[in-house]
């Protein structure tokens, strides 16, 4: 079977994304709209019969003073990643395409998981100290596809990005932690929490700690704690502008797409966090607390609320997004694994992003300003 490649309408794009049991949040045509420094396109590979069988929300970026883009597909392409011939059929169409569309290099994420390793095992490598990164430890599951994959991308000259040595080098985060939901029952879920959480849990119920499902109104409420949770771990924060267009993009395309949640104790808010929804998969996407009465636990209160709303909208997957791979206590990002392993999940390890240089010369000049940066 042939596939064509051309720009497919968002209303085909859309479709094919519900088609399916799950996609990135960042592969649905709203995101484009999110990213307005970025143009975006969404292109789809067509069948002899005319069908969608896979697409792409194509982010460009271009170069100062020149009509040159870099493509990025962030967490996609959305494709057959292990067809035998998926160089020919998928990836070679589709850099000719960007080619074409003024791109001298393309990025992309396969959303593709390679390993597997359950909360026991990170516990267990923890405390023996044998490892001091997530790799190094045997993984509970693993693609056996995933190798010859790579192998194929660099055959066909794709590039894998460093991963700076804590997971965090790519623009997305390789490694995630996720709670399976399917199959099980909230009581299943509970049970697989570890002893603090369920304590905590009990903790933030007892103090009377009320989470409650926000809207546009109370974003400028969630941004206010944000920017306190920013000061306190040192990153710089979005504009609150940046949260309003994603509600109204998101939330446009489809109501449960953006949620807002709110942890309130005594009538005072003290946890807010963002939740997204494509499919079966659902992200716990940004959180922020205050800086005080953390002993009544809104933090689990909130992630609790949002696991069971997840279960409730029939989510196969709840994911808390990226972790760094470290086991060393005390490190730099160790207090993320450390978090969310108690929620009894998985680590998970994807494939990592993939740089393609259409212009080398450009790639280059690209890289070497992005390191000094």
């Amino acid at each position: 079977m042939n596939l064509k490649l051309r720009t497919i309408s968002r209303a085909e794009h859309l479709s094919f994304i519900r088609s399916r049991s799950a996609a990135s949040h960042m592969q649905v045509p709203s995101w484009g709209e999110l990213k307005s420094e970025w143009r975006s396109e969404s292109i789809g590979w067509i069948d002899d019969s005319g069908k969608v069988v896979g697409a792409a929300l194509v982010l460009y970026r271009q170069l100062p003073k020149l009509k040159r883009y870099l493509a990025y597909l962030p967490e996609g392409p959305v494709i057959d990643w292990f067809d035998p011939e998926l160089e020919r059929r998928w990836l070679r169409p589709m850099l000719g395409h960007l080619k074409a569309q003024g791109a001298f290099s393309v990025k992309m994420g396969p959303p593709v998981v390679i390993r597997r390793w359950e909360a026991s095992t990170i516990k267990e490598a923890i405390a023996g100290g044998a490892a001091e990164r997530l790799r190094e430890v045997e993984a509970d599951w693993q693609e056996p596809r995933s190798f010859e994959l790579a192998d194929g991308l660099r055959r066909a000259g794709w590039l894998q990005s460093e991963d700076g040595g804590a997971g965090f080098g790519d623009v997305q985060p390789r490694y995630v932690f996720q709670v399976p939901l399917a199959g099980r029952s909230l009581d299943d879920v509970h049970r697989g929490l570890n002893q603090l959480w369920r304590r905590n849990i009990k903790k933030a119920d007892k103090s009377n700690v009320q989470v409650v499902q926000g809207g546009y109104e109370d974003l400028a409420l969630f941004h206010r704690l944000y920017v306190v949770t920013a000061a306190r771990d040192h990153f710089t924060p979005r504009p609150l502008a940046y949260f309003q267009r994603m509600w109204t993009a998101l939330t446009a395309e489809d109501p449960n797409r953006m949620r807002l949640y709110l942890a309130y104790h005594d009538g005072e808010p003290l946890a807010a966090t963002t939740m997204l929804t494509v499919g079966e998969h659902v992200w716990y996407s940004y959180g922020a607390s205050a800086d005080h009465k953390r002993e009544v636990k809104p933090s689990n209160a909130i992630q609790w609320r949002m696991i069971r709303d997840a279960h409730a909208l029939g989510a196969s997957v709840y994911d808390l997004r990226g972790i760094s791979d470290t086991l060393v206590p005390g490190e730099h990002l160790f207090g993320l694994i450390q978090f969310k392993v108690g929620t009894g999940g998985q680590a998970a390890e994807y494939l990592g992003e993939w740089d393609f240089p259409l212009n080398k010369l450009l790639h280059k000049a690209l890289d070497l300003y992005l390191t000094r940066r």
